[in-house]
């Protein structure tokens, strides 16, 4: 069983270093557990976030690594013999092809270049989802109380893609719940939402909760709210829609996220009463953390625990944003510390 409370200091078969990585569309983080009882991020040191689109492949991405942290450690750094790498990717056999990036590769090549002697490959709302029982309050921002780590958790991430997974108590531990639960169809709840749905619908057949809420999607959330208040939309990426939208001067992008949240925080209702998740539904990726006070004052709460006959249900689950961005990594190092157990 994980203990919710314990750095990775135990002396297990796969000796320290361990290195891990969480791996978007966008950027792959790495960072090394020592087991030297001095971690700090739950266990993480020495992180570095490097871009995707500068390496061919994932061994490559920690080739680089490996170099900056033997020229900033000198002789203190050795290479990993284990690794964890989450990615952005449902995962299925020795094959891994990453959604929304370039990156494809061979489970078994990137472990024989690296030279590990164990090599986890998990998806990377799996990881985040290890991560839920070890997070405390420095690293989150509740609307209410604080989830508790017991029972069933769930976490949802707009960030490139829209991440969905859940975590569940055993006797034998935490075990996660990779889901693709974001392609799961998205639902309006008042007419606005209806008529914005119906225009999406005409140039994707089916719309996904990932299709507006994610960093890929949020243009095109943009478009339709546009279309809909008789605006004129220009070709507007997601971080130039948060940006205007947070500065209040663009009524169109601030229109956008607070219909973003609203839709975002209906769909979460969906995942807890789905999975069941009365110990807490978490918000991961970057996006909401970039909206501060908005998000926390928007529709997201009231919209969570709209479910008719099941709002009193909703009301008892604790909700709460996850504020640390290397919760993935530590997710990971939890993957090692379960096989080495």
């Amino acid at each position: 069983m994980i203990d919710v409370n314990a750095s990775f200091t135990r002396r297990p078969a796969l000796p320290f270093p361990w290195l891990v990585a969480d791996i978007g569309g966008t950027f792959a983080r790495f960072g090394l557990v020592l087991g030297d009882g001095s971690e700090t991020q739950g266990g993480i040191r020495h992180v570095r976030k490097l871009p995707v689109a500068s390496f061919a492949d994932p061994a490559k991405a920690a080739q680089a690594y490996f170099a900056d942290m033997a020229a900033a450690l000198g002789a203190g750094f050795s290479a990993p013999r284990a690794a964890a790498f989450a990615v952005a990717s449902p995962l299925d056999g020795d094959r891994v092809e990453l959604l929304n990036a370039h990156w494809s590769f061979s489970r078994a090549a990137v472990q024989a270049e690296l030279d590990l002697d164990a090599f986890i490959v998990l998806n990377d709302f799996e990881a985040l989802a290890l991560s839920l029982p070890r997070l405390d309050a420095t690293q989150l921002r509740a609307h209410k109380a604080l989830p508790q780590p017991q029972g069933t958790l769930a976490v949802i991430g707009p960030g490139t893609g829209l991440g969905v997974a859940g975590v569940v108590e055993t006797p034998g531990g935490w075990t996660a719940l990779p889901t693709e639960g974001g392609h799961a169809t998205l639902a309006a709840a008042d007419d606005f939402e209806s008529a914005l749905l119906a225009h999406v619908r005409r140039e994707y057949a089916h719309v996904s909760a990932e299709r507006l809420l994610s960093g890929i999607g949020m243009p095109v959330l943009y478009g339709a709210v546009a279309h809909l208040l008789g605006a004129p939309a220009e070709e507007l990426n997601t971080e130039s829609i948060v940006e205007r939208g947070m500065n209040g001067g663009d009524p169109v992008c601030g229109r956008t996220l607070d219909v973003f949240c609203a839709l975002l925080g209906g769909f979460a209702g969906n995942v807890a009463l789905t999975l069941g998740a009365r110990g807490g539904v978490y918000i991961g990726g970057g996006i909401v953390p970039r909206l501060g006070e908005r998000f926390f004052a928007s529709q997201f709460r009231e919209r969570f625990e709209a479910k008719g006959r099941f709002r009193g249900y909703l009301e008892e689950i604790p909700t709460a944003l996850i504020t640390d961005t290397l919760a993935a990594l530590t997710g990971a190092a939890a993957a090692i510390d379960q096989y080495a157990a």
